[in-house]
């Protein structure tokens, strides 16, 4: 075979794969600018995500998975859109990530529930560690945040484990978020006692430096009852205060009163015999 004719063959096959080599060359550049691209775009939105919770002060741990679940989901995004961009067929692969998640997600339907629960207390934080909180009926102060689960403490010092999923979709009571609290004490009295110096004895009772003078205390009759008076002492106390100032009130009150010759109303039963 003679030099021209090896030129004409190769002239031939040229023509045949030129324009293939263009088409699949051009989309698998195209391809690989936007992986490149979108690489980089991921990185710099899971960096700003991170960034964002800790401008919430959101837990380190949580920052730290949801940058790293952020930046893992979306680069598998990217990689499936580049491979449908080269010719690649992607629907039965994406099918089968979604029957596999499904199936996953039933299986592990209550822990799922817990790990959202736990996301959110860490996200928006209803309560920290060191509060004291009421839900149901259960009580005790949150000694550590676990994606799962959360740790109390009860006042006999028991460890209490609770699913988030419970507490994230419950009613919670945190009794330390605000800075000062209401606190109300409850006496009664005879019908025969002098209410203004009563009232005037709870007030004197409220004079404890612990006490906020703004909103000031107040004495009040509260209710008339079937066999006494109910009197109420309110005051407010920063929250950390308040348990040892109605502790206060409790072991002075007989004693206040009864120098001021009123005595404490106490619950009566009487109890008739018949013969039968």
């Amino acid at each position: 075979m003679d030099l021209n004719a090896e030129v004409d063959q190769l002239w031939k096959i040229s023509q045949a794969w030129i324009p293939m080599v263009m088409q699949y060359g051009s989309k698998l550049l195209l391809a690989l600018v936007t992986l490149t691209i979108g690489w980089w775009l991921i990185n710099r939105l899971t960096d700003r995500i991170g960034a964002l919770l800790a401008l919430r002060n959101a837990d380190r741990a949580l920052q730290g998975f949801v940058s790293s679940l952020a930046n893992i989901a979306l680069k598998v995004m990217l990689v499936i859109s580049v491979a449908s961009m080269i010719g690649v067929e992607t629907t039965s692969f994406v099918a089968a990530i979604g029957a596999a998640g499904l199936a996953i997600g039933l299986a592990l339907q209550g822990s799922l529930s817990n790990f959202a629960g736990g996301v959110l207390i860490l996200l928006f934080r209803p309560f920290r560690i060191g509060d004291w909180i009421e839900f149901q009926n259960m009580a005790g102060t949150v000694d550590n945040i676990q994606i799962f689960h959360t740790i109390l403490r009860t006042g006999d010092n028991r460890t209490v484990i609770v699913p988030n999923g419970v507490l994230s979709n419950g009613i919670i009571t945190n009794t330390n978020r605000q800075p000062t609290r209401k606190g109300v004490f409850d006496v009664k009295v005879g019908y025969d006692s002098d209410l203004k110096a009563a009232l005037q004895v709870l007030l004197e009772m409220a004079d404890d430096p612990r006490v906020l003078k703004d909103p000031a205390p107040q004495a009040v009759v509260n209710a008339l009852g079937d066999n006494a008076i109910a009197l109420q002492l309110r005051v407010w106390a920063k929250t950390g205060d308040l348990g040892d100032v109605l502790s206060k009130f409790n072991l002075e009150a007989r004693d206040r009163l009864k120098a001021a010759g009123i005595e404490i109303q106490y619950q009566q039963q009487v109890v008739q015999l018949s013969k039968g």
